[in-house]
């Protein structure tokens, strides 16, 4: 652990965040780098479309590989995280779309694509900077409280918690896909640098996860371990 910030409030951790990975960016414009979906990075999407419009930050040769995907939403689906990604950040920068990368929820076969998508991540060269959230039950990713950490990426099952959580972007519960293709612990612990931000309502999750036990039970536990984490929390939900 290198960095943990309190602001006051989502905007401003949204700035913090943004203003590590446009850091990043100036000094390698070619970077790889890592994506979250969920509703706490958005304020951070916000600040980096704000930074290019307004101060030219540059994404035409930036990279992205993005953590996860629902298995069975099309990428057209409008709550699939290739949707939440074009809406909250690729339509609105000078990133070549081709560039950006995503699971293939609807592959016929998940083993191959679980098995390309590590190669792909390889063969970009490993991941430099990654955003994270951090679920109510300290997944990072979708990687799920279990008996080990991850070390290669995986199709899912969702835990009740998680589908509950992540409802409130469907019509209800029911609608919330029950499994996904998720970056594994071992990929996101290979970051060079990490951005993890978290809300109030993630205090105590946040709290266990930094402080207490290193544990699979907790996945997010897992980043005590990490050289270069920068911890940006928001004192309002």
């Amino acid at each position: 652990m290198k960095e943990f910030k309190i602001v006051n409030n989502i905007e401003e951790m949204g700035r913090a965040g943004a203003a590590v990975i446009a850091a990043a960016i100036r000094e390698k414009p070619d970077l790889v780098l890592g994506l979250a979906t969920g509703s706490s990075p958005i304020s951070l999407y916000k600040e980096l479309i704000r930074m290019h419009k307004e101060e030219g930050l540059d994404f035409s040769k930036v990279r992205t590989v993005n953590l996860d995907e629902y298995v069975g939403l099309t990428a057209d689906h409008p709550q699939s995280y290739r949707a939440f990604m074009n809406e909250n950040l690729f339509n609105h920068v000078n990133i070549d779309i081709n560039n950006t990368h995503l699971p293939d929820g609807m592959a016929e076969n998940l083993d191959e694509e679980v098995a390309g998508y590590d190669k792909l991540v390889g063969e970009l060269g490993g991941i430099e900077v990654q955003v994270l959230g951090i679920g109510p039950n300290g997944h990072i990713g979708f990687n799920e409280p279990s008996d080990e950490f991850s070390n290669h990426t995986l199709v899912v099952p969702l835990t009740n918690e998680t589908i509950e959580a992540n409802s409130r972007f469907f019509s209800g519960a029911d609608e919330v896909p029950r499994k996904a293709i998720t970056l594994d612990i071992k990929h996101i612990m290979q970051a060079k640098q990490i951005v993890l931000v978290a809300t109030k309502n993630k205090e105590a999750i946040l709290r266990e996860a930094l402080q207490g036990k290193i544990t699979p039970q907790v996945p997010a536990s897992v980043l005590q371990m990490h050289h270069a984490v920068v911890v940006v929390f928001s004192a309002e939900e």
